[in-house]
């Protein structure tokens, strides 16, 4: 289980990067900041799926979709993404042993 938790980490990083560098790239481009929110990023990678996914919600749970959802959907792309890689991460992260190293 730790290393799929990991594994969805490290592709959440790589595309929070990917995300970032586009950002960037349109920034200097024009000349000002230019964050691109959740939805637009992942509605242009994947139209069916964030259709699928907010029909889920809107199914499931209603009552979240305007707050909650729809806020994490406004937010950068970016940053949405590191948030879950760190939640990943944080979700497979394995304590050392309080003794020592050589304890099992």
């Amino acid at each position: 289980m730790r290393f799929v938790l990991r594994t969805l980490s490290l592709f959440a990083l790589v595309v929070a990067v990917m995300a970032g560098a586009i950002d960037a790239i349109q920034s200097v481009s024009a000349s000002e900041p230019v964050l691109t929110p959740l939805a637009v990023a992942w509605s242009t990678a994947s139209p069916g799926t964030i259709a699928l996914v907010a029909d889920g919600i809107m199914r499931n749970f209603p009552y979240a979709w305007d707050p909650a959802a729809m806020w994490v959907l406004s937010q950068p792309a970016f940053a949405v993404l590191l948030a879950v890689s760190l939640l990943f991460w944080t979700l497979a992260y394995k304590r050392p042993p309080v003794a020592g190293r050589f304890t099992v």
